[in-house]
């Protein structure tokens, strides 16, 4: 089996797994007991802080260990409905995750305006210039690159913008950490990262909040985090985490990178002359390196791509693992314009630092296939 789902999950990479078993091992205390086993864990927490903050370009006191992105992005949201209280409007991307656009829904309502984005999946900078010089939102939340389609968002230029007008910027940068350089996301007043997508363990994240700013903890009971997360943190998750994206940020600094998306361009190059009928999403916006967001061809439904090819020996998926389950098309390729007869066709195709080219020849070998199958089964 050919793994090409790495935006719902990556495998868990050797150094980390190193990492957590050393941790796990020698380091068993508690970080916040004052006995000498809790100092060391202490010790290696403030670390892996350290070591983060460095790569962000922000403070160690920025950093707040969380259990994941959505719990990240929902300590963001609910912060800020306590913050502005009952008039108070945020403005977040209509590509945004379920667990950004579902907590703005969730705590905001009609209050959480949508930022609309182009056909090419990327934030309408026009709108968003013109809309901001005339209203001052409490906050501005659009992801650094989206999980469906893997379009980069300009996260810079929108976070110069709301600091121009002084509105808070906030970005979910899930699927960039770990595939693009770090350095600049700390300039963000709030970022969310996740382990799990870039070979770190499940179960451990982060915020990157102000640390100047209070910050309206989501979970209590405890005065963990400097009283912003209670929960006691687990030391080895976060090293593992460390770990992992130590190793990424070195294979993106020299470059590995490039070749990957050498690799995935060519393969959309000859995925279009096989399959002339497919539609690639946002293949006009820059876009990770690592992902491909296709609408099948006409009359094929994605599910039977899906179980086709995993039959065949590939593990794709339709779009966001989060959204999984749902009929209704992905708001995602809603909010690009495409039509629900087109979004339920879509399939995306997710590489990672370990997919190589021949992998991606030899899905291509497979959709191939497939679609001989598909078109011997209608005639």
């Amino acid at each position: 089996m050919i793994y090409f789902d790495y935006n719902a999950t990556a495998p868990v990479m050797r150094e980390a797994r190193e990492a957590w078993l050393h941790v796990t091992e020698k380091l068993g205390g508690n970080p916040s007991s004052m006995h000498q086993f809790g100092a060391k864990a202490a010790i290696a927490l403030a670390d892996a802080r350290e070591k983060l903050a460095d790569l962000l370009g922000c403070h160690p006191l920025d950093i707040i260990w969380t259990s994941g992105a959505t719990e990240a992005n929902n300590m963001v949201l609910h912060h800020f409905a306590r913050k502005l209280g009952a008039t108070g409007e945020v403005w977040v991307s209509a590509i945004e995750h379920p667990c950004v656009f579902d907590s703005a829904q969730h705590y905001f309502g009609r209050r959480a305006k949508l930022i609309p984005v182009t056909r090419d999946g990327v934030i309408d900078l026009d709108w968003f210039t013109a809309e901001l010089a005339d209203t001052r939102p409490g906050l501005v939340a659009v992801m650094a690159a989206n999980n469906e389609t893997g379009v980069i968002q300009p996260w810079r230029e929108l976070c110069a913008i709301c600091h121009q007008y002084q509105v808070p910027f906030f970005t979910d940068a899930v699927q960039f950490i770990g595939k693009l350089p770090l350095k600049g996301l700390g300039e963000c007043d709030y970022v969310s990262g996740a382990a799990h997508k870039f070979g770190g363990p499940r179960g451990v994240g982060f915020l990157k909040v102000p640390h100047r700013s209070v910050i309206t903890p989501l979970l209590h009971g405890g005065k963990q985090e400097g009283g912003r997360r209670a929960g006691t943190e687990n030391v080895a998750l976060i090293a593992a985490m460390m770990a992992a994206l130590e190793v990424r940020e070195k294979q993106i600094a020299r470059g590995e990178h490039v070749l990957r998306g050498i690799w995935r361009d060519n393969f959309e190059r000859e995925f279009l002359r096989a399959l002339p009928s497919t539609t690639l999403v946002g293949a006009h916006s820059p876009r990770l390196w690592n992902t491909v967001s296709a609408l099948m061809p006409d009359g094929d439904r994605k599910l039977q791509w899906v179980v086709r090819l995993d039959k065949a020996g590939f593990a794709v998926s339709t779009g966001s693992a989060c959204t999984t389950g749902k009929e209704e098309p992905s708001h995602v390729l809603s909010a690009m314009g495409f039509k629900a007869a087109h979004a339920v066709r879509s399939v995306r195709f997710s590489a990672g630092w370990e997919t190589t080219e021949a992998d991606w020849d030899a899905l291509l070998k497979g959709l191939a296939k497939v679609n001989g199958e598909l078109h011997h089964a209608k005639s």
